[in-house]
């Protein structure tokens, strides 16, 4: 009678436990559908060709293309033509934002893609694999008066890919390649109102600079940012989010230094998952609202690579300490094979990054993926990540497969064990099943959020209720991580509570050799786990 009411008491408790986490996800996946915006807008930019009339004065001319003082403009190339203009004196401008409108800190980032309008002409056809040379300038100011302050100037080369659906006749002068976007800038802060990108595009035959590029008629740039609404939602979630993992992690910690024992390592790697998630959810991103902080991109990727690092290694360990004879348990050397792919793998992604948004730093016009070398080596760092992810997903899966054999065995001898023995395995075989339900859930609803808003239009109009697709998947992931660690804490947190003296050892009937092998893992003996207490089961006498 004592056991099933003991029983109902914990299935009850962890009723409510997961219907409070249930609801908090609930909440997060709403919050994005119907408060914030959606993340990003696109804005498309026609250049504007002006004519450079101050030769020799490239650098410290800044031509706008509209405005009181907009530079003098070409209709077209014909009319350059006629007018005798050569190329070295046409710059393509474009402001930004468009006219009655400004930029904000709050936009975070901003990215451009380039799309080329190149027509078809017998006398001046693309060559196969050309390269465009553009020599490109960025600008700030913050009101309409003030003059333009250089941010950066380079000088860089992209590959054009453009395919001609038309025979190359006579006939089809005049029609247009259909050509790639080509990534033109990157900057991780908006902390101006106005900004100005003048491009030119440099002729020298003789060093056979732009030759070969066919005949372009106009530079189209797309600008994507980050929406300022989704930005504010974003910032308050982690505001939120940063002092509720905080206190439960200063929760757990405390309830492992008020044990006997040292802490042992499964209990340090979930601290050590805490940190990490903390680390993402502190939000230094306030700090951008005023400061002009470029490497915030970078250094988001820099927290989100840690995260996730400690996470695959997190689910390796707890899949190794729940093989419960295994002799090499409760030490970090004994994961070495498992954990050393995700060291391979997380260090070349970091180095590929440093060889992207590392260099953006000072050059935002800059792409890896923009010369053979670079596209080699950005190739090599990928295939080397995914190869590490690969053998990581096999250790993963051979680990889970010998737990969940173990556990079968293990569960046919229950009957026969001590009292203190059998509840010992309970434990861990509860709560083995009860986290890989949540993380294959919590995966899936990954995988299912991110596929649903890759094929969606962005939004679902139900009446006259708009959901943000794309929004509930980045609010709704990101709180359910959070939730996700929070749980681990919380239910694998060791108790305190004494539940009498009729399971001391004694009455148990657990001798030395039982004993010692119970403090391996986390047990009652110690000290039981909010999961242990809640699944335990008390033996029908």
């Amino acid at each position: 009678m004592a056991g099933a009411i003991i029983e109902n008491m914990s299935t009850r408790k962890l009723c409510i436990v997961g219907g409070i986490l249930l609801v908090f996800q609930v909440i997060a996946f709403l919050v994005g559908g119907l408060i914030a915006p959606s993340p990003t807008t696109a804005v498309p930019y026609m250049s504007v060709k002006c004519i450079d009339v101050r030769k020799n004065h490239h650098k410290t001319k800044w031509l706008m293309p509209w405005g009181p003082n907009h530079c003098k403009k070409l209709k077209d190339f014909d009319e350059a033509v006629s007018r005798q203009i050569e190329a070295n004196d046409i710059v393509f401008a474009v402001h930004v934002p468009l006219p009655t409108k400004e930029m904000s800190p709050w936009f975070q980032f901003m990215l451009f893609i380039m799309q080329l309008d190149i027509a078809f002409k017998m006398d001046n056809d693309l060559k196969e694999n050309a390269e465009i040379t553009l020599d490109v300038s960025l600008a700030y100011r913050d009101d309409m008066f003030s003059d333009w302050e250089e941010i950066a100037h380079a000088i860089e080369n992209r590959k054009l890919k453009c395919t001609f659906g038309s025979p190359k006749t006579l006939e089809s002068e005049g029609r247009h390649y259909d050509c790639d976007f080509l990534p033109f800038m990157e900057i991780g802060s908006v902390a101006h109102k106005y900004y100005l990108i003048n491009i030119r595009l440099p002729v020298n035959e003789r060093k056979g600079i732009n030759v070969g590029i066919g005949e372009i008629k106009d530079i189209r740039l797309v600008g994507i940012h980050q929406n300022g609404g989704f930005t504010k939602v974003w910032f308050a979630m982690k505001t939120f989010l940063t002092p509720s993992i905080l206190i439960i992690m200063v929760w757990y910690w405390r309830r492992i230094t008020l044990m006997t024992r040292a802490p042992v390592l499964l209990e340090k790697v979930i601290f050590a998952l805490g940190i990490s998630m903390t680390f993402i959810n502190i939000p230094v991103e306030w700090f951008s609202i005023g400061f002009d902080w470029t490497w915030m991109l970078l250094f988001g990727d820099i927290r989100q690579g840690i995260f996730y690092a400690m996470l695959l290694s997190f689910w390796i360990i707890f899949c190794g300490e729940h093989m419960m004879d295994q002799s090499e348990r409760n030490r970090l050397s004994g994961y070495w094979k498992q954990v050393g792919p995700i060291a391979v793998g997380s260090f070349c992604l970091f180095i590929f990054d440093m060889c992207e948004r590392g260099v953006q730093l000072k050059n935002p016009f800059y792409s890896i993926w923009t010369t053979e070398v670079g596209t080699e080596l950005a190739m090599a760092f990928i295939i080397v990540a995914g190869i590490c992810l690969c053998l990581y997903f096999l250790f993963l899966c051979f680990m889970v497969f010998q737990v969940f054999r173990n556990i079968s065995g293990k569960q046919s001898s229950l009957p026969a064990m001590s009292k203190a023995r059998r509840l010992h395995y309970e434990g861990l075989i509860f709560r083995f099943k009860f986290l890989m339900l949540i993380t294959l859930a919590c995966a899936a609803m990954t995988v299912i959020f991110f596929i649903v808003s890759q094929v969606t239009e962005g939004h679902w109009k139900w009446g006259d209720i708009t959901i943000q697709v794309n929004s509930a998947f980045f609010t709704g992931i990101y709180g359910m991580w959070n939730l996700y660690v929070f749980a681990l804490m919380f239910l694998y947190a060791p108790s305190h509570k004494n539940y009498g003296e009729d399971q001391s050892n004694g009455d148990l009937g657990v001798n030395s050799g039982e004993e010692l092998q119970l403090t391996t893992t986390i047990t009652h003996v110690d000290g039981p786990t909010e999961v242990y207490k809640l699944a335990r089961k008390e033996a029908q006498e």
